[in-house]
């Protein structure tokens, strides 16, 4: 049986490479801390909101950032009246800076996620899209899109379909999509061109200022 695994990382810029971000905002504001509410999801696996948060704290934090710890910040939310993340994502900045004292907020949208079964193939796709803003000027002062996608199967017809039903059969006992938004939380922050830059905890210093990907 023959299986073949695929990672693609995917741009948004088309063949064409991205051009640098505009880092001035960024540099006019300076975050330390970042609160991370749950993600809005316009996918339709309903568990995408929890599975991202559970990724995102660690390599914020290896950036060089402090990052209010999620599930507190989840349920703090909800006991004030604010089930949803469509609630959440509507407290206004100034609210959140009395409240709980956040430097910056990153607010991320889910735009797809999970895997597809196509006849002799199965893919696992998470695709999202973030924006970090300033509490006290509400301006946007970093955004980063993210697509990462791994399939199995491909090349002879048989072992192609046993590899699917494989996946999809394993599929059901743990989340291949943990391991996939993990690597395109990294890969996101640390993007040359595009990453975030370093926080004021960092541990490690680097030639350029931008966070560093450890994969």
């Amino acid at each position: 049986m023959a299986v073949g695994l695929m990672a693609v990382i995917g741009s948004f810029a088309g063949c064409m490479a991205p051009p640098g971000f505009d880092y001035s905002a960024y540099r006019a504001h300076r975050p330390r801390s970042i609160l991370v509410l749950p993600p809005r999801n316009e996918s339709n696996i309903v568990q995408a909101p929890y599975v991202y948060l559970s990724t995102i704290t660690r390599p914020l934090a290896e950036c060089g950032y402090y990052v209010f710890p999620v599930a507190v910040i989840d349920a703090f939310m909800k006991e004030n009246g604010l089930p949803t993340a469509e609630e959440m994502h509507g407290v206004s900045l100034q609210k959140i800076r009395e409240v709980i004292g956040a430097d910056a907020v990153l607010y991320v949208t889910i735009e797809d996620w999970g895997q597809k079964y196509l006849i002799v193939q199965s893919v696992t796709v998470v695709k999202a899209r973030a924006q970090l803003v300033d509490t006290v000027s509400g301006d946007v002062i970093w955004q980063g899109r993210q697509y990462l996608s791994q399939s199995s199967g491909g090349g002879d017809p048989l072992g192609s379909l046993i590899s699917a039903t494989l996946t999809q059969v394993f599929a059901w006992l743990s989340d291949p999509t943990y391991p996939l938004i993990r690597r395109a939380n990294y890969r996101m922050l640390s993007d040359p061109d595009q990453g975030l830059l370093l926080g004021p905890y960092r541990s490690y210093t680097q030639e350029n200022d931008h966070c560093l990907d450890p994969h």
